[in-house]
Parts: C-alpha cells; structure tokens; sequence
C-alpha cells in the first residue's frame, strides 16, 4: 500500500444479502439489506506487518436478493421401468452425449410402448436442440403428453416452457398448474419455483408463509437455490419467525452445493459470527473462492479484508487487484478508493499487471 500516508482500513457491517445470478423469468424481490458504516486508520505498507484493527462485521451488498427460477435446459432424468433391462438404454445414450441415438430409442419406445418417459426425453432433446433441431412446439407437445400421463419432470419442463413462452403463448396459470402438480409429486425444482410465484404474486396470490413451505420442501430435497432463498428468508422474518442460527445452517448447506451467492453470504455470516461461530480465516477462504468465481460483491469484501488485514494479511496490491476488478462489473466502493489511495506507484502497477492477467484469462 501508498507509503506517503497511513492506508484506511474499512469498519464493515453485514447483512445477510447477495446478487443472486438472473435468469428467467423474474422473481420478486426479498427486502434490501443494511449499508455500510465509515472508515478507521489501518498500518501503512502491505509489505510490513502490522497489528490488526480491531474486528468489525463486512458489509451486506445493497442490492436486494431476488431469488430465481431454475432453468428448465437440461434438467430431464428419466429413470427406466424397473423390470425392463433395455429401459435404461435412452437416458445411457443422453448421459454419454450420443443425442440422436436416444432420439432413436425414445422414440421407438414412446411410439411402441407409450413410455411417458421416452415422451419427456424427446421433449428434452427437441428443447435443447439435442440430435434434432430445436422445435419448442414439439418439445411442448412431448412434455404435454408425459405430463398427462403422470411425469413429473414433463409437468416441470413444460410449466417452464409455459412461463416463457415457447412452443406456445406465455401462459403463467397453466404454469401454476403444472408446477403444483409436479411439486405434489415430489419435484423439488417445482417446489421452489412455485414458491417464487406465490412470492412474486402475480400470478397467484401473494402467501410468504406458502412460499416458505414450498422452499423449505425443496431445501430440505437438496435443492441449493431453495436453501439460499428460504436462508433470506429466515434472515428476514419473510414468511417465517427471524432465525439466524437456520439462515446460516441453510447458506452453508447451499454454498457446500457450489451456490456462489451463498457462498459469500455464509463467508459474511461467518466473518461476523451471525448464527454461527465466528471464524475470519474460513470466511476469508470462502470470498476468495466465490471471488475468483467472478463474483463481484465477493471480489469487494475480499478487497475490504485484504486492505484491513482482518482474517488474512495486509495485502494492498492484492486489495486493489479485486477492488479494481469488482469496479468493473459495478460494483464501486468509494471507501475503498479512499483506504487504498495511498499505493505506492510500484505498487499499483503490480496491481494493475495482475487485472490484466485476470481479464486476458477470461
């Protein structure tokens, strides 16, 4: 860091809140989080070691948290019938990427068999132009004909074609339908994105308390995207009695299934101590790694820490590395500006050499 005058470490608060990733279509929003106090002194040379400023929470992202859909690509898994040995060939020869061969077999079985799911693969291979060109009228109409027939990810799949409008008009109370359905039957996937509608309130109702319900059974299903929405939920008292102690158990099950928001979301809950034990060193671990995920609030708190020296060491080239590539995706920081200003020249073409290295491998 600048050697001219003292760097300014960051005094961080924390809220439960991160970008969640956008798809389609759009949710409703769950309450903004809190903002971001004023900065103290910190030492003055990333080089040198220094004593610490005292402990203080990160900040929550001020972007509220909009919980999404799960993308309906690619999400078929049609299981065989248990007493046929050859049923499994049309989802062996999805799995290994031969397309056209399980057209082939899907085919033959829908045709012969009336298998509902040979039905909902060739409605998932027509969806994603897989082996055929992709035709959202025939993918519809696969996934119609196995969902009458009692599939469950047919009724899913094309409840998502529904709500976007392809292979037919965008009609959200059929969506409604299939996802009920689909989520009665045990579809985590519906479960949560049912949820999102009685959220959202357009189409059904607003009941937070019914949206809850229907996360906390795809949460409890494995579903990452539901684990991070209920765990907003519990941080807010969105639908259910406040619990921090839950909200973090939730995060950290939906950052150990690789969700990147609730990766740094449970980093901020441990950094602070909030539901569950305090732990810096783990916390700082988990925004470097949601950071060179290219996730921007993670690559601004990693930034925060680095340039105060909290959980890890003073590093002030590497703090402007991240703050740098944070700015990018918008994500600007004026205390920052101001806590690593005084970079030494060298300093910042360090930081500036290392930007560029991370951009020229994106």
């Amino acid at each position: 860091m600048k050697i001219l005058r003292p760097i300014l470490a960051l005094a961080f608060v924390l809220a439960l809140t991160a970008n969640a990733a956008t798809q389609t279509p759009p949710a409703a929003q769950v309450p903004p989080a809190n903002q971001a106090p004023p900065a103290n002194q910190a030492p003055p040379d990333s080089n040198k070691p220094a004593a610490k400023p005292k402990a203080s929470p990160i900040p929550a992202a001020k972007k509220p948290v909009t919980p999404q859909p799960v993308s309906p690509a690619v999400t078929a898994t049609p299981a065989p019938a248990a007493d046929d040995p050859n049923a499994d060939l049309v989802y062996g020869a999805y799995q290994r990427g031969f397309y056209k061969t399980a057209f082939d077999l899907a085919t033959k079985r829908a045709q012969e068999n009336g298998d509902p799911k040979a039905m909902t693969m060739l409605g998932e291979l027509y969806a994603n132009a897989m082996g055929v060109r992709r035709d959202d009228a025939k993918a519809a109409e696969w996934f119609k004909r196995a969902a009458d027939l009692g599939d469950r990810e047919a009724m899913f799949e094309l409840a998502m074609l529904r709500l976007a409008g392809r292979g037919g008009a965008i009609d959200r109370e059929d969506a409604a339908k299939l996802l009920a359905s689909s989520a009665k039957l045990g579809n985590p996937k519906a479960a949560y994105n049912l949820a999102l509608l009685y959220l959202d309130g357009q189409t059904l109702p607003q009941d937070l308390r019914r949206s809850a319900e229907l996360l906390r059974i795809a949460a409890d299903a494995g579903n990452p995207e539901a684990q991070y929405a209920l765990a907003t939920f519990y941080k807010e008292g969105t639908g259910v009695p406040k619990d921090a102690e839950r909200a973090a158990s939730l995060l950290q099950a939906a950052s150990l299934a690789g969700n990147v928001d609730a990766e740094v979301e449970y980093a901020i809950a441990l950094f602070n101590g909030t539901g569950t034990p305090k732990n810096e060193v783990a916390a700082v671990a988990l925004l470097r790694k949601a950071a060179k995920q290219n996730n921007p609030v993670a690559q601004n708190r990693l930034a925060r820490v680095l340039a105060s020296g909290q959980g890890t060491p003073v590093d002030g080239v590497e703090a402007l590395k991240w703050h740098t590539i944070a700015k990018t995706a918008g994500k600007g920081d004026p205390e920052l500006d101001n806590a690593l200003s005084n970079l030494s020249p060298e300093q910042r073409a360090r930081a500036e050499a290392a930007v560029r290295r991370w951009f020229g491998s994106k």
